[in-house]
């Protein structure tokens, strides 16, 4: 729904404002909840959970592999589960709910109706699982644990590490509990590890934080999205709808009145009225401006991005060659369940590295109506709770020693089409060799080394 004109608002009375407002927000809500990127609540890319939390959806059965195919090894990389806000974003919520409340109410009734929301977030929630995300991970556990139930047998070893990161470790521990308690970590019943070098790779990686996190010309593309005529229409309709100067709201304090519907849906399960303020056509530009960040500070904008989760990768091959070489050898698979928790920074990279859902023209502040069908959205792809899983099979019954190992790949429980062969399952050596470069020749430690001279121009990228 677009945002009424302050000229047209006066004269609404307040009365019919409150009868009509749910209807106004759950009209809202429903047009703009596909374009909130990585804020999106991972019911947004499998709507069937709504009705059901453990439902293995609709193609569940045609993806799986024949009889002859036994699971070996599952290997699941991991987006923690819903957050809540960082304690920035909840500054700069904090700061517009302020001004709201300065309004005069008679004024301006969609001003007036959002200074009569309560400013619950506190900065102390600072990025923090919240319930849902809970949720999220408990009913994820529960899922893969019913799609693969040989693997997540009693008394198999689960191996679980994390993010260091608070709501990681949540997550982490709520995947555990999902799986109930008959598997092993081992041992002992270890705590969680904690690997940060595979789950924030990014942190370790020199030449990514110096010329791409921490270099603000890098987001040169972001920065003049938020200047140009996209956004400046959407700003200057929020301004109009709020009854306050154009020169009073920039970009960031759009997105944050966005992201806080998208809080709101995905945390509470309710359509706030800030959704109020945007139509659809507002939510697809905000949408872009998200993935514009996306594209440029973790995926395709730069080389590093994603040679720089090669050691994440790399890791994943390890293990995976490990269980190949165990069943050759007819020993126990010594890890058939590897789960790992980290963060949308951690799988962006990863899928970019390995060449998924990239888009023939780089995404560009002033591209934005020829990238209306793009593939790279990250509400797509990295929702909360996001899951990329790898599935080793050894298979009996076949034709060459090649097809006796075949490898399945889950993104966000949905089987990904392999880049190499246009199929859903690909046998292990062909997958591989595919990657050969990467796994041969991608070495972190050199991939990440400052340049020798020191830059901070992005050419250097």
């Amino acid at each position: 729904m677009a945002p009424r004109r302050a000229a047209a608002a006066a004269p609404f009375p307040s009365a019919a404002l409150l009868l009509l407002l749910p209807l106004l927000l759950a009209a809202a809500s429903a047009g703009l909840s596909s374009y909130f990127g990585t804020k999106s609540r991972y019911e947004e890319v499998n709507p069937y959970l709504v009705r059901d939390p453990l439902s293995l959806g609709p193609t569940a059965a045609a993806s799986r592999l024949p009889a002859a195919c036994a699971p070996l090894q599952l290997r699941a990389v991991l987006r923690h589960g819903t957050r809540y806000p960082t304690a920035g974003q909840i500054r700069r919520l904090g700061e517009l709910h302020a001004r709201l409340l300065r309004r005069p109410a008679a004024a301006c009734p969609a001003a007036a109706a959002l200074a009569g929301w309560q400013m619950w977030y506190e900065e102390s929630l600072d990025g923090r699982l919240a319930p849902q995300g809970r949720r999220d991970m408990e009913s994820l556990a529960r899922r893969l644990a019913a799609r693969f139930p040989a693997l997540f047998a009693a008394r198999r070893r689960l191996v679980l590490a994390s993010s260091s990161k608070h709501r990681c470790l949540q997550s982490s521990a709520a995947f555990r509990r999902g799986l109930g308690p008959s598997l092993s970590l081992g041992g002992d019943e270890v705590e969680v590890q904690v690997n940060d070098a595979l789950m924030r790779f990014f942190d370790y990686c020199a030449k990514f934080v110096a010329l791409v996190e921490e270099n603000d010309a890098a987001m040169c593309q972001v920065n003049a999205f938020k200047e140009g005529p996209e956004m400046r229409k959407v700003l200057e309709k929020v301004a109009s709808a709020l009854c306050l100067p154009a020169e009073e709201l920039n970009a960031d304090l759009v997105q944050v009145a966005f992201l806080t519907c998208s809080y709101e849906l995905a945390i509470k399960n309710v359509t706030s009225p800030w959704c109020s303020l945007f139509s659809e056509e507002d939510a697809k530009v905000l949408e872009y401006l998200n993935d514009l960040k996306q594209y440029w500070k973790r995926g395709y904008g730069y080389d590093i991005n994603s040679r720089s989760s090669c050691i994440l990768f790399q890791d994943i091959f390890e293990h995976l060659d490990e269980a190949v070489e165990e069943s050759k050898s007819s020993k126990p698979i010594s890890s058939p369940l590897i789960v790992q928790v980290g963060h949308a920074e951690t799988l962006q990279p990863l899928l970019a590295l390995m060449g998924f859902f990239k888009d023939d023209e780089p995404l560009k502040a002033n591209n934005y109506i020829r990238q209306m069908h793009r593939k790279f959205r990250s509400g797509r792809i990295v929702p909360y709770a996001a899951n990329l899983v790898f599935v080793l099979y050894h298979c009996d019954h076949v034709k060459t020693s090649e097809e006796e190992y075949q490898v399945q790949m889950l993104l966000n429980e949905k089987p990904l089409v392999f880049l190499h062969s246009n199929e859903t399952v690909s046998t292990y050596a062909d997958l591989r060799g595919y990657y050969k470069d990467i796994l041969e020749n991608c070495h972190f430690k050199e991939e990440c080394e400052l340049p020798k001279i020191n830059v901070t121009a992005i050419d250097e990228l």
